[in-house]
């Protein structure tokens, strides 16, 4: 994936169209079909996801400015998360396949995916580069 050169973001709606009836395991109805469902608006989003490349110092730095396991998961499209959390002692995540990334449609790291109401605010933010 490549790296941010200039920071956007946009708003995603996580809502989706049930197609089907869906029901408890006692038969009570939970959302019919052709209802608008929004997860957000009963759960909510408890942690900010921060996409990083795994294999660039800097955009871990930036991912570890957004708080602790408690409040973000780092979650790496490229590099071993393993390495890194030996190193910072804390959990990191990797995109299988690129599942996630894809959904929200980001397209450059680093990113940060947040609650915003019932949609979710998504950034692709440019970072400051150490020269080499």
């Amino acid at each position: 994936m490549a790296r941010a050169e200039e920071t956007r973001s946009w708003e995603f709606d996580p809502a989706i169209v049930v197609e089907n009836d869906i029901r408890d395991h006692q038969g009570n109805l939970i959302a019919a079909r052709g209802q608008r469902v929004n997860p957000l608006a009963t759960s909510g989003l408890s942690k900010k996801l921060v996409f990083v490349d795994g294999d660039d110092p800097a955009e871990i730095e930036w991912a570890l400015g957004h708080g602790s396991d408690e409040r973000a998961k780092i979650i790496f499209v490229d590099g071993s998360p393993f390495e890194s959390m030996k190193t910072h002692q804390r959990r990191f995540y990797f995109d299988q396949e690129g599942k996630l990334s894809s959904h929200f449609g980001i397209t450059r790291t680093p990113a940060l995916v947040e609650a915003k109401g019932d949609l979710l605010l998504i950034t692709e933010k440019a970072i400051p580069r150490r020269q080499s």
